[in-house]
């Protein structure tokens, strides 16, 4: 199965660089803070926006990586992405990083996550949860390594030639990248998991059409159920950096505390992948939901010192990577191969729309209270609500159209 793992490195080095450029955000936040004075809910809004938009815009790229394959929507977004990043290096007021990051770089990004991951959906059948978690991991890889690259040229060199580093980089590599991406193993003559022959599959596993998908409760409470738990994910990604700094530590270690979480992400995304191939897919996805709530509540004791404050951002991370990872793997599980980038696009489009709330709330309520304490307890609210709801999901019986 030497093409399919091709696919699963392909995938991992576009979710490397695009994910590590994002959650390198709050490096450039507090740079961006401290040089032009806007509130933090103000400028958290544009990254409200990107989160809300790229998701959205996964929907689009899902259904067009199911027609046309990876390597257009891939190399399309890499120079959106790019150019966007780039872009920021011209920033001088308040409503241009809403549109070059809100909007442009949204678009760029919303060829990543959807067509990464369902690409290696379609690969996969016996061990999917395995290939998807190393393909995923990329993402915690590039949050573990780039955030602190990222600090580092901004001291070094300032924050505008930094972002043109990091455009210039995203460019090359996802149009480099997007020429070994393929659609499925069919498309090159071959069948998932390398098999000589096509395996056995059941009726979820031959593929549902989106639009008879839509039509079970398993679709939406799916939906909801990853609707909850994404709501306040990005609160951490964003706020981490400044919430270290009001703790009272400098901007290298709050890049270093993002790093933290991309390690934790990236254990959770390699183990719980595994561990779902055997354990379930619900069950294991459920677990990673109980230890975000546990991550979000043990922010509130990150004051006692940086080994809670470490500690507590690798759980959230290793909660992160776990369902982040589950997610389309659970939805293939669900519906089949046939058409999984649309149906994990609508998804991911409908809980990641909500998700763009979160970090914008956070500031808000940061500038209102000084603190993050009540955004800590309503993220592991939500997570908690999240268990419930996947407990209530269940496959669809009935054969697709």
């Amino acid at each position: 199965m030497f093409r399919g793992w091709v696919i699963v490195g392909g995938a991992f080095l576009v979710l490397f660089f695009a994910y590590g450029a994002q959650y390198s955000f709050g490096v450039f936040f507090s740079a961006l803070l401290e040089e032009f004075g806007w509130s933090r809910a103000s400028l958290a809004g544009a990254f409200s926006l990107y989160a809300a938009l790229y998701c959205v815009f996964g929907f689009p790229a899902g259904r067009l990586t199911d027609l046309w394959g990876p390597r257009v929507v891939i190399g399309a977004g890499g120079l959106l992405l790019g150019t966007a990043l780039a872009s920021m290096s011209l920033v001088t007021e308040l409503w241009q990083p809403y549109l070059l990051y809100g909007g442009v770089a949204a678009l760029g990004m919303g060829t990543a996550y959807v067509p990464c991951n369902t690409t290696v959906v379609k690969w996969f059948v016996q061990r999917r949860g395995l290939a998807v978690g190393l393909a995923s991991s990329g993402g915690s890889a590039g949050t573990f390594a780039l955030p602190p690259l990222a600090q580092l040229l901004v001291t070094a060199v300032g924050w505008r030639t930094a972002y043109v580093v990091f455009g210039a980089a995203i460019f090359v590599v996802l149009t480099l990248v997007a020429c070994v991406m393929r659609r499925d193993p069919e498309s090159v003559g071959l069948h998932p998991d390398g098999a000589p022959a096509p395996a056995a599959a059941g009726a979820a596993e031959r593929g549902w059409p989106l639009a008879r998908a839509w039509r079970t409760r398993a679709f939406w409470m799916l939906g909801a159920a990853f609707s909850a738990t994404w709501i306040p994910v990005f609160v951490p990604l964003v706020h981490i950096v400044p919430f270290a700094r009001d703790l009272g530590y400098s901007a290298l270690t709050g890049a270093w505390v993002v790093s933290t979480l991309g390690i934790g992400a990236v254990a959770g995304r390699l183990v719980m992948g595994g561990v779902s191939d055997r354990l379930g897919r619900r069950a294991t996805l459920a677990i990673g939901m109980a230890l975000q709530a546990v991550g979000f509540l043990g922010f509130l004791a990150a004051a006692r010192g940086p080994l809670v404050l470490f500690a507590d951002t690798f759980v959230f991370g290793y909660s992160y990577g776990t369902v982040s990872t589950l997610f389309p793997a659970i939805v293939g599980d669900f519906f089949g191969r046939g058409q999984t980038g649309a149906i994990v696009g609508f998804l991911f489009a409908l809980a990641g729309a909500m998700a763009g709330w979160g970090p914008l709330i956070a500031g808000a309520l940061h500038d209102a209270t000084g603190s993050y304490s009540i955004m800590w307890v309503v993220g592991a609210v939500f997570n908690l609500l999240g268990v419930a709801l996947l407990a209530l999901s269940r496959a669809p019986r009935e054969a697709p159209a």
